[in-house]
């Protein structure tokens, strides 16, 4: 059974926050609180890790899993960003949106997309993540903790412990989150394309004004 951790949602204790993070640092893949549902963070680096968070996901090479940055600082060192990109990047983070970018080397093989080397970036703005990301030694892997074969993310910590209770070693209980997953916006083309709209939508209108071709 999974190590439950029960945290404040705004003001995390940092002594339980520092147990969740030796979790990670010693192997363990985490359940923890977004802001768009729950997801399942490991360490970068840990490949046995990335595996088992694909399993429990059902994903295989293609999907992308994201690297959570704690702020924009962190992203250059792990994805290839112009000036352009880096404005929307700025305007837009921290908030529920996924930036699908060109990796660079920095990023493990087994993390980018096999073909295109690219790689999800993150800079989620949940105090609880944050709080990860502080104590955290490097950026973490995440992907969304949806169930096989469901389209919504879990987001009662309780139904977390249910379903994955057994498979994970640690579960961050701060109460329930926003249900929406993120934006996804793919920016290794030459031209934005939205890959799924979800929480991030409620930002559109500084999207648009950043964007005034893409009307």
């Amino acid at each position: 059974m999974s190590h439950l951790l029960q945290v404040h949602p705004t003001n995390p204790q940092a002594r339980l926050i520092g147990q969740a993070v030796d979790m990670i640092e010693s192997g363990g893949v985490l359940a923890t609180p977004t802001d768009s549902g729950y997801a399942l963070v490991a360490r970068l680096d840990d490949k046995d890790a990335a595996d088992h968070m694909r399993r429990l996901r059902g994903l295989d090479s293609r999907h992308h899993l994201t690297i959570l940055c704690r702020d924009l600082s962190d992203i250059s060192l792990y994805a290839k960003v112009d000036n352009a990109q880096y404005r929307l990047l700025k305007l837009a983070t921290p908030g529920p949106w996924t930036f699908i970018l060109q990796a660079t080397r920095e990023v493990p093989k087994r993390v980018s997309h096999p073909s295109r080397k690219t790689i999800g970036i993150r800079v989620p703005e949940h105090a609880v993540l944050q709080a990860l990301l502080a104590q955290s030694t490097t950026p973490l892997l995440s992907t969304t903790l949806i169930p096989p074969g469901e389209e919504a993310p879990v987001v009662d910590p309780e139904d977390v412990m249910q379903q994955f209770g057994k498979r994970v070693q640690g579960v961050i209980d701060a109460g329930n989150c926003a249900w929406e997953p993120t934006t996804v916006i793919d920016l290794s083309g030459s031209v934005p394309e939205v890959q799924r709209l979800g929480r991030g939508i409620r930002r559109q209108s500084a999207w648009r004004d950043e964007h005034p071709s893409e009307r």
